[in-house]
């Protein structure tokens, strides 16, 4: 009997300390919420100083040149939209947190949409203009739309519901939305800008694309395309990923090849909005797996392997000094289609879910 009770008394002391835990992490995870909230609210209350804003949505990063990217990309929209309030968010949780524990640089606060949106409402702006800026329509930019979602939505309702049936609400499309105006339009502003390396050379550029599963909305032919757009104005482009299937180095280099370009000096260069990890390492770091060869995985990508060293070993002059390690971001024509789509949004009819988030193949 003293063996059961005893027994029992430690089954109660186990789940006391479970509950505790438990309760403790919630009381903690609702502690760090109201914390960011109270933070977001203070920055746009002292700050506000039109009635109508832009939030500018990244997936994010920890680069000290994305950052730069990001304050110069503010203070464009500054001078060109004189009337709205920007501010810049991260969309990516492991960004943010990374961020504000001072990984690779200096600590910084880039807080969810999803706190930006509530402090919108709580200083009443007539209007608020979300803008991707994702490269494609797919997964990042779905996380995007599901912020405006749940804050039209009042999920957590605490949202004045008079002011959500006034507030005009808009969005942004990403730099490829649209199959045929901004594939061209994205290819010319390239162009415009490398013609001068691709003339004699091969210039690729590496996109981060979406995982098959992941492959929301088709959005991976865009990059098929932007190489197909590209190609149109010179052969010697091309438009690789880091996760798109069929379409890593590997998937480049036989396209290279079979254009007739099995030498020569390779340039690489991001198609990302800014230039952070895969375009540092992925792209033009040191990672080099190559023992007498290389061994692809089921996918056919060769891991662990930079596109700098992937294509050297591939017998190019790809090296240092063929990276050209800038986002879209701090290319001004390419970051000038961005705005344009935040112009169109601003000139445009409120939101629209269904055609903002299912872009045509």
């Amino acid at each position: 009997m003293k063996k059961i009770k005893f027994l029992m008394i430690a089954m109660m002391a186990i789940m006391a300390t479970v509950c505790f835990t438990a309760c403790s992490d919630d009381d903690d995870e609702e502690a760090n919420v109201i914390r960011y909230q109270n933070a977001v609210n203070s920055t746009v209350q002292n700050s506000k100083k039109n009635n109508k804003v832009i939030l500018l949505v990244a997936f994010g990063s920890t680069w000290q040149q994305a950052y730069d990217a990001f304050d110069e990309t503010v203070a464009a929209y500054k001078t060109s939209f004189p009337g709205y309030d920007v501010y810049l968010s991260f969309s990516s949780a492991i960004c943010i947190n990374r961020a504000a524990a001072g990984e690779n640089v200096a600590p910084r606060n880039f807080y969810a949409p999803y706190y930006w949106l509530k402090a919108f409402a709580k200083v009443k702006y007539s209007e608020i203009v979300v803008q991707s800026l994702q490269v494609i329509p797919g997964e990042e930019y779905t996380r995007v739309i599901n912020y405006i979602k749940d804050f039209s939505n009042n999920s957590d309702g605490d949202i004045d519901d008079d002011y959500l049936s006034k507030v005009t609400i808009k969005l942004g499309v990403p730099l490829l939305q649209d199959a045929e105006k901004d594939v061209d339009a994205v290819a010319k502003a390239l162009d415009k800008n490398f013609s001068s390396y691709a003339k004699d050379n091969i210039f690729t550029f590496m996109g981060h694309g979406n995982p098959d599963s992941y492959d929301t909305y088709k959005a991976n032919i865009r990059y098929t395309q932007l190489e197909e757009a590209l190609q149109a104005i010179n052969p010697h482009y091309f438009v690789g990923t880091v996760d798109m299937a069929e379409n890593f180095k590997t998937n480049v280099l036989e396209r290279m090849q079979a254009a007739g370009f099995t030498s020569g000096k390779v340039y690489c260069h991001p198609l990302m909005s800014i230039a952070g990890d895969h375009a540092h390492n992925d792209m033009s770091g040191d990672d080099d797996a190559w023992d007498n060869g290389f061994e692809a995985n089921e996918e056919g990508e060769v891991e662990d392997t930079s596109w700098k060293m992937y294509f050297s070993h591939m017998g190019y002059e790809c090296n240092d000094n063929t990276q050209i390690v800038k986002g879209l971001l701090e290319v001004k024509d390419v970051r000038q289609i961005w705005m344009n789509h935040t112009k169109d949004a601003i000139n445009g009819e409120p939101l629209d879910y269904y055609h903002s988030k299912n872009p045509e193949e």
